[in-house]
């Protein structure tokens, strides 16, 4: 038994020090967070702005009846946000550019840009 738990404690330990070596936004400090409506299938603000080296936390408010996709290559994020809800996705911190994001569903009208600076 007392083999187990140093077993056990060693474990615990090995874990915690690789979480704590790995990082993730949680350790880059507080994220900015950036509202995106999806209304008539287009977004609203198209382009947001965001500071550099801080994580993001971006809430998309889908207010038409339909479903659309979020979907952004740059951002390497995707969710489908049903008609009437929202969704939050989080990205880590970014360098400066430009970031594309668009509505898989309505290509044409639902596009626009996360400006990071």
């Amino acid at each position: 038994m007392n083999v187990q738990k140093k077993l056990v404690a060693g474990l615990a330990l090995g874990l915690g020090l690789l979480l704590s070596a790995c990082g993730g936004a949680e350790d880059q400090g507080p994220a900015t967070e950036i509202v995106i409506t999806i209304q008539n299938h287009e977004f609203t603000p198209a382009e947001v702005k965001a500071p550099a080296n801080t994580p993001l936390k971006l809430v998309i408010r889908n207010l038409d009846e339909t479903a659309e996709e979020f979907e952004s290559h740059d951002l390497d994020l995707e969710k489908i946000i049903q008609g009437g809800k929202e969704a939050t996705l989080r990205a880590g911190a970014l360098k400066p550019g430009t970031y594309a994001f668009i509505g898989e569903f309505n290509p044409e009208t639902a596009q626009g840009k996360l400006i990071v600076e």
